[in-house]
């Protein structure tokens, strides 16, 4: 008994490869909007970058530097901010730890032998690093809608 596979062919490699990007992409997006978002929470004399610049992160190879500039220009923005409205920190430079483990992890993602372990750990530290980033979101909108309540 011979047992014989078929490869897919290169219409369906398109394909799978068509359905695998949009399930990395999809999300990605969201996660580029909560970006946008916490940078326009952020009062635009307290941002160290324009909220439109985390679309940036879609151009292949540009996205991986650029990355490590938004990841430090977020940590900036979201501290000025909180020192500006009073806002207490945990952390001098917010989510810049787990921010830049992953920026360095997706850098290491192109070594072969590595490349699984590492793309599992970068993934971790970009979902800890999302969270943390709507977490500093909701904390500076929570300290507007308060000051917006105690001047009425």
């Amino acid at each position: 008994m011979t047992l014989l596979l078929d490869l897919p062919s290169a219409t369906e490699w398109i394909l799978i490869s068509l359905a695998f990007g949009s399930a990395l992409l999809i999300p990605f997006i969201f996660y580029l909007v909560t970006l946008q978002s916490t940078l326009r929470t952020v009062s635009p004399e307290n941002r160290k970058m324009p909220p439109s610049n985390v679309w940036l992160l879609l151009i292949p190879v540009f996205g991986l530097i650029w990355h490590f500039i938004v990841v430090a220009r977020m940590a900036d923005s979201i501290s000025t901010e909180a020192k500006a409205k009073g806002i207490p920190l945990n952390e001098p430079k917010p989510a810049y730890g787990f921010g830049l483990a992953m920026c360095i992890l997706n850098c290491i993602l192109f070594l072969p032998i590595l490349h699984f372990y590492t793309g599992v750990a970068a993934l971790v530290c970009w979902i800890l690093y999302w969270v943390k980033i709507a977490e500093y979101k909701n904390r500076l909108r929570a300290s507007q809608s308060a000051s917006v309540g105690t001047a009425i």
